[in-house]
């Protein structure tokens, strides 16, 4: 083993890395044979820069042991790669451990558990070569409010290869069986499945974490065991996580992925604490496939820790995690406990699965910001942040945040802060509410110290203690000034958005959910960024929290209508097109069969053929055209093609002012050429005064409207229907918008 300060390590299944692989316990790298590239296995180029050259000391493959004796095998000069570079091959390897050897001074140890061609130059590794100019890429980001999101858990979703089905550890306690594994959905199920999600009208996807992870009920993806690497159970040949970006681009759909900065899981995580290692030609689904790493800092506090009970492991992990001689460099958080609406919701541990790092770190910040950056590379279009309520904003706003906003034009972060509340402000003040983490800090507040992790957590504390109180910034950004939209005044934001969680709470009923925005939105920079949804993974309304919305479907169709319209980018939790699941306890742990839970597989809905040729617009055949043609499938197909067709209801700003009726608002967007205005009522009859005078078009009906007087009443709706009148200015559309449905008629 070689030693071990903070790394940056990246290795996924085809994914791209850019990590320092010089200082932390290193475990993020591949192999291959002389001098080509391997046709089917691993290919290592490297560049030390001192004109040596380098020999490759490496063991441990798989599936064939390949090894060498100490100092390894000269690598071969490759003068296709450029001056200075140097290649081994390996054919029909998928796994092997190396380190690169110049004049007797070796590199970190590493692992590569992919096939694939790898370029390590200057203690870092890339998916292509670093000094050779990259094309261009033919997807360019844009502004997410043009976007509606569809959310999956991905091994929930559709198996598209059921040769990579595994169990979890728990999966028998859980009585899954083995026709139903918790990990099934698979990256080649979603690129199978892309044309139903177009087909529905969505043009964002979000997918549950990606990286490694290491848990007896790892499924969703939230327990991390190596941030810098894609867990291998999601691919499949040809189905790599880059190929489910691409294909994603191909369809103009862009790829959302969760990311979590706060914890890891609790068998440590590969360059923080590198106790655990997983066999991937093991038994996945047994802890059989897990090797312990000789002379960990687990294993000398614990040495008898291959001895223990598992009653007995558990806590001499997190008594590993949390103890100066366990964790010297101060990688993870060593808070006791947790306090909520106190400073340790940001220093504690919230779940026992789920171990604090210390994000204060400057090494830690900067191991996980370059993981993450190389995802970004990737094509990745978004990051929904999890858990973000359990970091500081200051911290956010000096250490991550600007790494990402700053280098990646249009890229988006819309964040978790949970705030389980029907009032906007959470329990503990300002400091852990949805709308605080929309807004950058003060010039007067102190620097991130690149060196000092004591000094950047004392500033942290201090941050959570001193914004607990009254907040007072206010903004406009997301109101008209009477009909007028006017340039958002960005000075005060730090580029980043949050899921809508007060909405969210309050959405059993679209009236409340609409009154608490309305006397909230203020107090976010800019309430048009906020991501509204009505359940997910974890939550629904505050009437049924712990289940599957229990509204019906009328109260779905009014909760669409509303989310489709308003200010904010519409999400959608997978299934709720057909109200899949309903009243399901969304997730009791290894307790119960997955398939009898929120978080059920959907696949069997998915059977069959489907083909989008745009938004909205398809042709399918078996279960998945049956799925298509439910109602409230048909009324999101409808919403989607409209909000598409009308920019003010993506970018716009809004006001209620002279709106009356239940849920009736106007908004507008100008800027860039377009000049795109409407009015909205959703299940019911308004009437809007002081109004733009012209010719509107009620794009559900088709119906147009003359106003000459600044006064427009609309027919009376039933639940879950709406109107929207748009002026007919140059480019709006001037028709009905798609077919009738069960509601929107």
């Amino acid at each position: 083993m070689v030693c071990c300060a903070l790394l940056a390590a990246i290795v996924a299944t085809g994914a791209v890395t850019a990590v320092n692989t010089n200082s932390l316990s290193a475990d993020a790298a591949e192999v291959a044979q002389e001098p080509s590239a391997a046709a089917n296995g691993i290919t290592i180029h490297y560049k030390d820069g001192s004109g040596n050259a380098p020999t490759m000391y490496y063991w441990n493959s798989l599936p064939n042991n390949l090894e060498v004796d100490y100092p390894g095998k000269a690598m071969t000069a490759d003068p296709n790669e450029g001056e200075g570079w140097y290649t081994i091959g390996f054919d029909n390897i998928n796994k092997i451990n190396f380190m690169f050897i110049v004049n007797g001074v070796q590199s970190a140890e590493m692992t590569q558990t992919a096939m694939g061609e790898y370029w390590y130059k200057d203690g870092k590794v890339y998916k292509s070569n670093p000094e050779k100019e990259k094309p261009t890429p033919n997807w360019e980001r844009s502004d997410m409010r043009q976007d509606s999101i569809y959310f999956v858990i991905t091994t929930r979703f559709y198996d598209g290869d059921q040769s990579n089905n595994v169990h979890c550890w728990d999966d028998t306690k859980a009585g899954n069986p083995d026709t139903a594994p918790a990990w099934r959905g698979d990256f080649k199920g979603l690129i199978d499945k892309l044309d139903y999600i177009k087909a529905l009208g969505f043009s964002a996807i979000w997918i549950t974490p990606v990286v490694e992870n290491m848990s007896s009920y790892d499924y969703h993806g939230y327990h991390a065991i190596d941030f810098s690497q894609v867990d291998p159970r999601y691919e499949s040949s040809g189905a790599t996580f880059q190929d489910l970006i691409d294909e994603c681009h191909k369809k103009d759909i862009k790829l959302i992925q969760d990311v979590v900065w706060n914890h890891t899981c609790n068998f440590g995580e590969r360059h923080l604490a590198h106790w655990f290692d997983k066999d991937y030609n093991a038994d996945l689904g047994s802890f059989s496939s897990v090797t312990m790493v000789p002379d960990s800092n687990l294993l000398k506090k614990f040495p008898n820790y291959a001895n223990m009970t598992g009653a007995e492991q558990y806590p001499a992990r997190i008594d590993t995690f949390k103890s100066d001689d366990g964790d010297p460099n101060n990688y993870f958080h060593h808070e006791g406990s947790l306090q909520w609406g106190s400073y340790t919701e940001q220093t504690g541990q919230m779940a026992d699965d789920c171990v604090d790092i210390n994000t204060e770190n400057p090494e830690v910040a900067k191991y996980l910001v370059d993981c993450f950056k190389q995802y970004a590379d990737m094509g990745v279009d978004c990051f929904r942040f999890d858990t973000e309520k359990h970091i500081n904003r200051w911290t956010l706003n000096n250490g991550y945040f600007p790494e990402f906003i700053n280098n990646y034009k249009n890229f988006y972060i819309f964040g978790e802060v949970c705030a389980r509340r029907r009032e906007v402000t959470n329990e503990g003040g300002p400091s852990d509410s949805a709308f605080f983490y929309t807004w950058a800090e003060p010039s007067s507040s102190p620097q991130w110290s690149t060196t000092d992790w004591k000094s950047n957590y004392d500033n942290s504390v201090t941050h959570f203690e001193t914004w607990k109180g009254d907040f007072s910034d206010r903004s406009d950004n997301a109101f008209l000034n009477g009909n007028a939209y006017h340039t958002p005044d960005y000075s005060k934001a730090n580029g980043t958005g949050v899921i809508d969680f007060p909405m969210h709470w309050n959405f059993y009923n679209a009236g409340n959910a609409f009154n608490t925005a309305v006397g909230g939105d203020a107090m976010y920079n800019d309430a048009t960024w906020n991501v509204v949804y009505v359940d997910s993974h974890d939550y629904a309304p505050d009437e049924c929290q712990d289940f599957r919305y229990t509204g019906g479907e009328a109260a779905w169709a009014e909760n669409m209508s509303l989310m489709f319209t308003f200010r904010g980018i519409p999400c959608i939790y997978y299934g709720s097109e057909i109200e899949f699941m309903k009243g399901a306890r969304i997730d009791v742990g290894p307790k119960a069969p997955l398939d009898t839970t929120g978080r059920a597989y959907f696949g069997d809905n998915l059977e069959g053929t489907v083909t989008a040729s745009d938004f909205g617009e398809y042709q399918a055949s078996g279960a998945v055209a049956d799925t298509l043609k439910k109602p409230l499938a048909v009324h999101l197909q409808k919403l989607n093609m409209i909000r598409r067709a009308v920019p003010a209801l993506q970018m716009g700003q809004y006001s209620t002012e002279g709106c009356s009726g239940g849920m009736s608002f106007k908004r507008r967007y100008t800027a860039n050429g377009v000049d795109s205005y409407c009015l909205v009522a959703v299940s019911g009859q308004a009437t809007f005064t002081g109004v733009e005078n012209g010719n509107y078009v009620d794009v559900v009906t088709g119906n147009s409207v003359t106003v000459s007087n600044g006064t427009l009443t609309s027919d009376a709706i039933g639940q879950g229907n709406m109107r929207c009148y748009v002026l007919q200015t140059a480019g709006a559309p001037s028709g009905k918008i798609g077919p009738d449905g069960t509601y929107l008629k």
